[in-house]
């Protein structure tokens, strides 16, 4: 994994790379809200096994990047950061497919992308999109002040090391929701309904069957309304809101993996 920097909408956006011989197609990671792409480290040396290079950068106010510690005034911020993080992976490979692996919030700035710039994407994988909100934190918003009730690490995984590296971990946002970044999500939300379906657009949702956090109904409700013509889903029974970090990542990395190697390479001769 090496790092890289670029100009976001509102200041210096860190980036991770992870590269590994000569890929056949370029995947973007999005990550969610409160933590930071190294999180996804296994997700991304999963997907070199299968011929990817992997850009993920930590979003504006998260991790590394720069801006006031999980502020988000617009998701079309993030978009629009992740719009260059694909720019800049283009030109330096040429002609490679290129796909977004979006995580809660990262699945509605990665589904925001796909209804904005269609065309641009090749493949899509959402998994545990809060696409569909979540009553619980719609509720608050109707509260002043927001109280400190920062996201339980249980509700993540069944492995509760899952939980404990989370809660240990500095790069990770540990405090309350704030309201304006509460209040762009759920802008972004109402936009993803209102928006374009997907069309053609090869797509995946992984979601855990006891998603606490994106409830599996109001997901399902919401792809409902996007889906386009190549949607393909998996939910796994028993699983929390990290598919990527449960008792059966393996399954679910092969799963997203096999989706993308036979939907962006062409068959190994």
């Amino acid at each position: 994994m090496t790092e890289l920097t670029l100009k976001g909408t509102r200041g210096r956006i860190v980036i991770s790379e992870w590269r590994a011989g000569e890929p056949r197609y370029i995947a973007l990671l999005s990550h969610g809200y409160g933590e930071h792409v190294a999180r996804y480290d296994h997700v991304a040396r999963r997907l070199l096994d299968g011929g990817a290079v992997v850009y993920g950068p930590d979003h504006l106010g998260h991790g590394r990047s720069d801006g006031e510690r999980v502020l988000v005034e617009s998701v079309d911020d993030l978009v629009s950061d992740l719009r260059s993080v694909a720019q800049q992976a283009r030109a330096e490979h040429p002609g490679l497919p290129l796909a977004i692996v979006g995580h809660s919030m990262g699945a509605i700035v990665a589904t925001r992308y796909a209804q904005s710039h269609a065309g641009e994407l090749d493949a899509l994988v959402l998994s545990g999109a809060v696409i569909g909100g979540n009553p619980g934190f719609e509720a608050l918003l109707a509260m002043d002040p927001i109280p400190e009730i920062p996201i339980d690490p249980e509700t993540l995984s069944r492995d509760p090391q899952v939980g404990e590296a989370y809660a240990a971990d500095p790069l990770v946002w540990h405090g309350a929701f704030k309201r304006r970044t509460l209040e762009a999500m759920f802008e972004a939300i109402d936009a993803i309904a209102a928006g374009p379906a997907l069309g053609s657009l090869p797509t995946l949702w992984v979601h855990g069957e006891e998603d606490a956090l994106a409830p599996l109904e109001l997901t399902r409700e919401a792809v409902a309304r996007i889906r386009g013509a190549r949607l393909e889903e998996r939910i796994y029974e028993g699983a929390r809101h990290e598919v990527f970090n449960e008792i059966n990542s393996d399954e679910v990395l092969d799963d997203v993996a096999s989706f993308l190697e036979r939907t962006l390479t062409p068959a190994r001769v």
